[in-house]
């Protein structure tokens, strides 16, 4: 125990250390355990309704009825976030919002207080967290439960040592088994009308808003059938065992109105200024949703078959679902259905020895695959490239086409230059598409935790239209801002190859990567096994 947590804690030497080392010890002994639920009847979503104008715009949207679901691609992060904003500010009975990570920053603040305008208004606001990067925010999210119409959960909670993150360390490593699953889910309903369904989390850095590092994802905006099946995946969650609402694990001295005057304060403009203006148009030609709600008999949506579908909750008691339940095995088999083309992008990727049987066999049947993931510099889970580099070199005998995103190549790159000016840029969408007719999209990873420890939301959607969209949007078809990896002349060790510039350097090292760190991280993979990432 001693040599990791003094790796874990480089810094901590002679009494600290010690004196960490003993509250590990205590950490792993004295915890308090989750407490005893109460039955509660089932809360469900409120069905979307023509008195409500985006139940209106919905039928507008989807009329006639035909079983199809209108959608609209958010791919720009401003418009992303723009679309929340007049949802919840046009919302008039219900918010059902799930997320892994609300940031205390001012993007979540922003989005709170939107939360806490809307309860006031009288909709009803149901906020399901995952507990895990909630540290320290129980006042702010106390404030918001303290609404009479407002109610927060938490997914598989920490109980211990709430204020701070490396208190949590401490209480993760003590329960591990537990605390290991988490809820990587993302949906936003409103009204039972419209929902977001992607991979952006609630922070800064997940709509270009972050000083430091900005993350590239997709989202579509969904009206029509499909919302009804998500606001009732999000029910499933809301209602299961282990969710617990967040006054059983958050306590506090302080009186409601107490908590209502530090949330006012916490999320006031200064703490939580409005985005920029946004642009007339987006990048695929669509104006605001604002514009197009008040003209919503001309707005030009598109028109497709699309399902939700996700995992139980009951996988973050280590309850594996049947193979067919699953969402990573759905999406393998979906995968599996490509007659010529298949795209993934995805920020984590690790396929694994089944995910290289299903590559082999795809590439046997004259399937072309590209792979589209983080380079070692830019990816925030470098953990998890280090696993995925074991099978660059298989992927490429198969013949896949490797890509992997870098800052420095997306600078050079004008669609993204502007954007991430001096913040670094890592990819962040969770995507795939099957013959150029069909989109996977949501919340999942193509690695073990995704499918074996996480949770994960996702939509199918079959929509022609929709994938030439995202190949223009990413330029998929002639692909800028990346790696391209190839195989060395020797056919066993890999090289980049620069794109978006006439020079195309080619290297031989991990891009923009020191040895220190390449080092550092494959001794750090050694305490934790590749299905625990």
């Amino acid at each position: 125990m001693l040599k990791l947590i003094a790796f874990l804690f480089p810094a901590l030497r002679g009494p600290a250390l010690r004196l960490m080392v003993l509250a590990t010890a205590i950490a792993l002994t004295g915890c308090a355990g989750l407490p005893p639920r109460t039955p509660e009847p089932p809360t469900l979503a409120i069905a979307a309704s023509p008195a409500t104008e985006l139940g209106r715009a919905a039928v507008s949207l989807n009329s006639p009825p035909d079983g199809l679901t209108s959608m609209r691609p958010l791919i720009e992060a401003s418009f992303a976030l723009d679309a929340r904003l007049e949802l919840m500010r046009r919302a008039k009975s219900s918010l059902d919002i799930q997320t892994y990570q609300l940031g205390n920053d001012k993007t979540g603040r922003l989005l709170l207080r939107e939360m806490r305008n809307a309860a006031r208004r009288g909709v009803r606001v149901r906020l399901l967290l995952d507990d895990f990067y909630t540290a320290g925010m129980d006042r702010l999210l106390l404030g918001l439960a303290a609404e009479p119409n407002a109610e927060i959960r938490l997914f598989n909670p920490f109980v211990n040592a709430r204020d701070h993150s490396s208190g949590r360390w401490l209480e993760f490593f003590s329960d591990f088994r537990r605390l290991n699953h988490r809820m990587h889910n993302k949906l936003f309903v409103a009204d039972g009308a419209m929902a977001i369904a992607g991979g952006r989390n609630l922070a800064d850095e997940y709509f270009l808003r972050s000083e430091s590092a900005n993350f590239i994802d997709f989202e579509v905006l969904l009206a029509g059938p499909v919302v009804p099946e998500s606001a009732a995946i999000f029910d499933t969650y809301w209602n299961s065992d282990v969710v617990y609402p967040l006054q059983r694990v958050a306590s506090t001295s302080r009186t409601p109105q107490q908590l209502k005057a530090d949330f006012e304060e916490a999320t006031s403009p200064a703490h939580a200024p409005p985005p920029d203006p946004l642009a007339a148009t987006d990048l695929l030609g669509d104006p605001p949703l604002a514009a197009q709600l008040a003209n919503i008999d001309e707005a030009k949506w598109m028109r497709a078959e699309a399902h939700a579908s996700a995992d139980s909750p009951n996988k973050a008691l280590g309850v594996m679902a049947h193979p067919t339940e699953s969402l990573a095995q759905r999406f393998h088999e979906m995968l599996a259905t490509a007659q010529s083309n298949v795209v993934v992008i995805s920020p984590y990727f690790i396929p694994g020895d089944e995910g290289m049987e299903r590559i082999r066999m795809g590439r046997d049947h004259g399937v072309n695959i590209t792979v589209i993931t983080n380079s070692l510099a830019d990816s925030d889970e470098p953990l998890v490239n280090i696993n995925y580099n074991r099978y660059r070199v298989d992927m490429l005998k198969l013949g896949v086409n490797l890509y992997e995103v870098s800052t420095q190549q997306l600078r050079r790159s004008g669609q993204f230059r502007d954007l991430l000016k001096k913040a670094r840029g890592r990819l962040h969408a969770k995507l795939a598409l099957v013959d150029r007719q069909w989109v996977l999209l949501g919340s999942m990873n193509l690695d073990p935790r995704s499918a074996r420890l996480n949770t994960e939301f996702g939509v199918r959607v079959r929509s022609f239209d929709l994938t030439q969209a995202l190949l223009f949007a990413y330029q998929l078809d002639d692909i800028e801002g990346v790696y391209r990896v190839t195989l060395k002349p020797d056919g066993q060790n890999v090289q980049w190859v620069g794109t978006g510039d006439v020079d195309n350097e080619v290297l031989d090292s991990e891009p923009d990567s020191s040895m220190l760190t390449r080092l550092q991280l494959l001794l750090f993979s050694w305490f934790v096994p590749t299905d625990q990432l």
